[in-house]
């Protein structure tokens, strides 16, 4: 099957999950680390929210803003 690794983490995230703890063991976090994840989350996240946002505000102007 094309996707088979895929496949099996879905059908077995416990297997999976213990697999990739064993490969993350050794892996040590620098110091800077964790702002560089919550900095990458924002990049992601805030644009993604921002549209969301956008489509409903959008969405109340056309059924009650329209005729103001």
């Amino acid at each position: 099957m094309l996707f088979q690794k895929k496949v099996d983490r879905v059908i077995d995230p416990d297997r999976a999950e213990e697999e990739f703890e064993e490969r993350m063991e050794g892996v040590e976090l620098d110091k800077k680390d964790p702002l560089a994840m919550i900095l990458a989350g924002l990049i992601v996240f805030v644009p993604a929210l921002l549209f969301v946002i956008a489509a409903f505000a959008l969405v109340i102007w056309f059924f009650f803003g329209r005729y103001v």
